[in-house]
């Protein structure tokens, strides 16, 4: 499907106290089923103000946002977000987080067999079967983000949304989980909007690389598809003409908004 995700000359401006901010306009997106599209820019460019609206965290204050052609209107089980800070909660257990997401989307029809299955099935698919009975503050950064994802991933979600969820992780942890992340998203297919800053990022994971303009009034700047092939080798693609002109692409584009900014 074309267009699975539809933001048609979507808005959003904020009332604060110096006034009324409008951090986004006429943003039109289409998102096809099964891409991984990546979401790029400066700071303030209304990167994460963009997932937040697919998320149905916010309401846009003009245009609307459909999903599977109905319209969001408010967070659901069918789009998953798994934010930069890993929001797990410290009483429960790596296995008792996942469980608290699969009960409340599969408890009304499923009995507790089942429930449990799909959270061992959740972990194992992140590489955290022998972590499930630790506590967040007994596992390392990054596997409390693979709790996330696991989390996320067990509602079997349309959509998943990845807020720079690797953005706080040392380089060779954020090198670990972007390989894991292609593999789960390759064994899962499912549509992934992801938000990073991160130029490298963005080229190694995405179909699709979407460059917002600067904010205040940020909007779509310019989409770059990448034809790389799956699957995708970080060290083949290291040496890779094709992985160097996109990032060149994506960086020109940055370079150039932010010299205009600057001006």
């Amino acid at each position: 499907m074309d267009k699975f995700v539809q933001l048609q000359d979507v808005g959003m401006a904020f009332d604060t106290r110096q006034g009324r901010f409008v951090a986004l306009r006429n943003v039109n997106l289409d998102i096809r089923e099964g891409e991984f599209l990546a979401l790029i820019g400066h700071s303030g460019c209304g990167k994460s103000t963009v997932l937040n609206l697919i998320a149905g965290l916010l309401r846009p204050s003009a245009g609307v946002l459909l999903c599977h052609n109905r319209e969001i209107a408010g967070p659901g089980p069918d789009r998953g977000v798994v934010f930069q800070n890993h929001s797990l909660l410290p009483w429960l257990s790596c296995y008792g987080n996942v469980y608290l997401a699969v009960e409340r989307v599969f408890g009304a029809k499923e009995n507790r067999s089942m429930l449990k299955q799909r959270t061992h099935d959740a972990l194992a698919m992140v590489g955290l079967s022998h972590a499930s009975h630790k506590r967040p503050h007994e596992i390392s950064g990054g596997m409390k983000q693979r709790v996330g994802i696991a989390r996320a991933l067990a509602m079997q979600p349309k959509v998943l949304l990845l807020d720079e969820p690797f953005g706080a992780l040392d380089a060779l942890t954020r090198a670990h989980l972007q390989d894991e992340l292609l593999r789960i998203v390759a064994q899962t297919r499912t549509t992934t909007v992801m938000v990073t800053h991160d130029v490298d990022e963005a080229v190694l994971l995405s179909d699709r690389i979407v460059m917002m303009t600067n904010g205040p009034a940020a909007t779509v700047g310019e989409i770059l598809a990448i034809g790389l092939p799956r699957p995708r080798e970080r060290l083949a693609l290291a040496s890779d003409p094709a992985y160097h002109a996109a990032r060149n692409v994506v960086m020109d584009f940055l370079y150039r908004r932010e010299i205009r900014q600057a001006a």
